[in-house]
């Protein structure tokens, strides 16, 4: 049975920023081609355990982190935004001196890796690679009822309550997954995500919603991979088809059956397009 809730084994470091963040990273590994990882909204870096274990075990060097507002990372002056958390991602590269990486970004994850890819940051030479699993460009409730009324009862924090009855929990966490959902999912991600600071993270679920980065996306030069499960509702195939569609030379994988959360239902199939896409 695998165990959801197994934390990322590795060496754990504290990145500071300028307005008083502290980005919570762990590494793993000492392989010459680094793998960075990051989680979507209401995880933590905890969800790439299986992901990252092997990847290590083939050679590579894995940096995951807490988004800004996640698990163990904190918020400073500069607050939460989709500006202020994109360039946390130029100082774990930094922090950790990152040149040739493969960047994979989950959800909010791969959002914000577009958004810091095309910020214009001088550390965005230092990523060789991208890989965008379950994700979008912005305008993430576009033809989506379910992001419509999910993300509101998470703002107004009815969810947050709501998903300490166990039926509740498991009925949300099945939204997010595909074919092969498993109850020790819900039992593994719902307490990860009921303790976010959901209340400070508004502002990215209003970035989500409301910025559109999809014009901009042929200014993104580098091999890409685009990941998407079948029966993804929270970001449906179309977002990856315009993703793909939008980023010269990308490879379109779709996972049939699968959901959201590819981490967990599809880790060997998603370490596998990692790996072939370091090279």
């Amino acid at each position: 049975m695998p165990d959801y809730s197994r934390p990322l084994a590795g060496t754990a470091r504290t990145v500071e920023r300028p307005d008083g963040t502290a980005i919570h990273t762990v590494s793993a590994g000492a392989g010459d081609r680094t793998v960075v990882l990051a989680h979507g909204y209401g995880f933590s870096l905890d969800g790439w355990s299986d992901i990252a274990e092997r990847l290590v075990q083939q050679g590579y060097r894995v940096v995951a982190f807490d988004q800004r507002g996640h698990g163990k990372s904190t918020v400073g002056s500069d607050g939460i935004g989709s500006a202020s958390m994109a360039s946390d991602y130029a100082a774990v590269l930094e922090a950790y001196d990152v040149h040739d990486a493969t960047l994979v970004g989950h959800s909010m994850g791969g959002f914000l890796s577009i958004t810091f890819l095309l910020s214009g940051d001088e550390a965005v030479a230092r990523i060789r690679s991208l890989l965008l699993m379950s994700t979008f460009a912005g305008d993430v409730s576009r033809d989506n009822p379910q992001n419509r009324i999910q993300i509101p009862l998470i703002k107004s924090g009815i969810l947050v309550r709501v998903l300490g009855i166990g039926l509740i929990a498991r009925a949300f966490t099945k939204t997010l997954v595909g074919d092969g959902f498993d109850p020790a999912m819900a039992d593994a991600f719902v307490p990860v995500f009921r303790s976010q600071q959901h209340r400070r993270l508004i502002p990215i679920l209003e970035a989500m919603v409301g910025e559109n980065r999809y014009a901009g996306l042929g200014e993104l030069d580098l091999p890409c991979t685009v990941l998407v499960g079948s029966k993804d509702k929270t970001t449906p195939p179309f977002h990856t088809a315009d993703l793909h569609a939008g980023i010269k030379g990308s490879k379109l994988v779709t996972l049939e059956g699968k959901g959201h959360l590819l981490n967990w239902e599809a880790p060997a199939d998603v370490a596998a397009e990692i790996i072939e896409l370091c090279g």
